[in-house]
């Protein structure tokens, strides 16, 4: 018996039996389909905050308050900090020749307001290094000026929904705005960038870091954003920057330094795993699709007994009974792959229609697995019915005994 033979067979058995075939098919469909979909959603999640990160700048640090050991307590907290992080502090990181930009950052929210229009608004201050570090753009105006940090200048840059929302469509580049209790003339738009890790950078008023401070009453910093000159200088940098701190804070080790590789790789890390996760749970629907593979085709073989016993009886053996029922199993499973993945096309499509900022790019490796496990599964759970196919006695069964 050739090849072609066991095909051609197999073909008209599964054509014969149209409502069989549709079933198994559907069970396979459905189970290829959501593992691809799981695990383009896993991949996608990963792509997106990774994304995220790198929209923060290239070669980061990020220095925050308090140690990296956590203390005893419900939840685990932060060491507690002998000092806050200061402007000073900040200022006495650009002596290290391993670090290009130095971003002090002070963080709070007030009201913003002009004309009679106002609303609570998040208030960034910071130096004009932040324009570099966080690659910034800017839809007209200028950044925050050049000059000493620790001065208090009455200038500030508006997000552009916030321009959008005090002006309108008229100019705001001169015009002025209030913020709390202070006025602070207008001198740059920021351009349309999105969020970044959470942060609407639309919706924030920059000022100088100093008038922040002044603003909130605060003279410490939330954290302190740095810019490496360039990636192998990440580790000296990072080693600098605890030298110098620990230097001006009487030798304690108060404050943490994150990279942004390290925040990377760990996040790269928790993703992969949830992908591979929800994508292994993906996969046991098509075991259940493999399952019901294997319930139809015992059925098939009771109601095949003569076809089977003829066979036989003309010299079939039964490794070619066996052959022509796996063959039979892989067809199906092959087509039930293909109409997963189309499944899954459509599935992905409508997910990136609703939520066009997730990047959704369904992964080479997703469309292999779920073809391959299929098949896999197709031909595992039609052993069995093949087997006992070959079993058959042909005389019984011409009998339909």
């Amino acid at each position: 018996m050739k090849i072609t033979d066991i095909i051609r067979f197999a073909v008209r058995a599964s054509v014969g039996y149209p409502t069989r075939t549709l079933l198994m098919l559907l069970a396979m469909a459905i189970g290829v389909g959501s593992v691809v979909v799981l695990s383009t959603l896993g991949d996608g999640a990963r792509n997106y905050v990774i994304s995220q990160f790198s929209s923060l700048g290239t070669n980061l640090l990020i220095v925050l308050p308090g140690r990296s050991e956590t203390v005893g307590g419900p939840p685990p907290l932060l060491g507690i900090t002998p000092r806050d992080l200061t402007l000073e502090d900040a200022t006495a990181l650009l002596r290290s020749s391993y670090i290009r930009y130095v971003a002090p950052i002070t963080l709070g929210a007030a009201p913003v307001s002009r004309a009679g229009l106002e609303r609570e608004v998040t208030i960034l201050g910071s130096t004009p290094h932040l324009f570099q570090v966080r690659q910034l753009e800017m839809a007209g105006g200028r950044f925050l000026p050049e000059g000493d940090a620790s001065r208090a200048s009455a200038v500030c840059v508006l997000g552009y929904k916030i321009k959008q929302e005090l002006f309108g469509s008229t100019p705001a580049l001169g015009e002025t705005v209030r913020i709390g209790d202070w006025r602070f003339r207008v001198i740059g738009i920021l351009a349309k960038k999105g969020q970044s890790i959470g942060m609407d950078m639309g919706d924030i008023v920059i000022i100088p870091v100093a008038s922040a401070q002044a603003l909130f009453n605060s003279a410490s910093l939330f954290r302190i954003m740095i810019e490496a000159v360039d990636r192998d200088a990440i580790a000296r940098a990072k080693d600098t920057v605890v030298k110098i701190i620990r230097a001006r804070h009487d030798g304690e080790d108060d404050v943490t330094v994150i990279s942004q590789d390290a925040v990377l790789a760990t996040f790269d890390r928790i993703f992969t795993t949830l992908t591979l996760t929800v994508t292994g749970i993906g996969a046991i629907s098509i075991a259940v699709a493999g399952i019901l593979i294997m319930n139809v085709m015992l059925i098939a073989v009771s109601q095949r007994r003569a076809e089977v016993g003829l066979l036989k009886a003309i010299g079939a053996r039964n490794g070619q009974i066996i052959a022509l029922f796996l063959a039979e199993s892989a067809i199906l499973s092959i087509l039930g792959a293909a109409l997963g993945l189309l499944v899954a096309a459509a599935g992905t499509w409508g997910i990136e229609r609703a939520f066009p900022e997730f990047p959704l790019t369904m992964p080479l490796w997703s469309l292999v697995a779920g073809v391959v496990v299929s098949l896999v599964t197709g031909l595992v759970f039609g052993v069995l019915p093949a087997m006992r196919a070959a079993r058959l006695d042909p005389v019984l069964s011409l009998s339909r005994r």
